[in-house]
């Protein structure tokens, strides 16, 4: 057994910690809003939703070119604590070096055909046309259902 191996208690704290801010997050967000304003979100998720591709698609022609995204992996130095015992079985912490994996997104250009571009354009703005007066009824139907107090 080597004699900077680190302890089982000191191994799991941090997953369980990440895990738990997750969660957390999960809730708050999920929580936010007033009751009118969660209505308006769920029942107006696909006009939103074909609204947001086409300000995509459109970028994408005034650009000339679509962004992609790719995660990449490369190796850090970095100062890792070490968990060593003397010779009479102390515990104790040093700083050394090593390597740690580092995840990024990049992102980058990907041609677009226009003719394609124009196309989709077309349908979706098409789509968003045939979505919009549902959307708009379900606002209407969420502010009389769920009216906001004025302060």
């Amino acid at each position: 057994m080597p004699a900077y191996a680190l302890p089982r208690q000191l191994e799991k704290p941090a997953m369980t910690r990440n895990i738990l801010l997750a969660l957390g997050a999960t809730l708050i967000v999920a929580s936010c809003g007033t009751p009118q304003e969660r209505c308006i979100t769920r029942n107006t998720k696909e006009y939103r939703t074909i609204s947001n591709l086409l300000a995509e698609v459109e970028g994408n022609l005034a650009r000339g070119y679509a962004w992609e995204e790719r995660t990449v992996s490369r190796m850090e130095m970095d100062d890792c604590e070490v968990m060593v015992r003397d010779r009479d079985g102390r515990r104790g912490f040093i700083t050394r070096s090593c390597m740690r994996n580092v995840t990024d997104t990049e992102r980058y250009r990907v041609p677009i055909d226009p003719a394609a571009e124009m196309r989709k354009r077309d349908y979706l703005a098409a789509r968003k046309k045939t979505l919009t007066p549902p959307a708009m009824a379900a606002v209407n139907a969420c502010k009389a259902a769920y009216p906001e107090e004025k302060k």
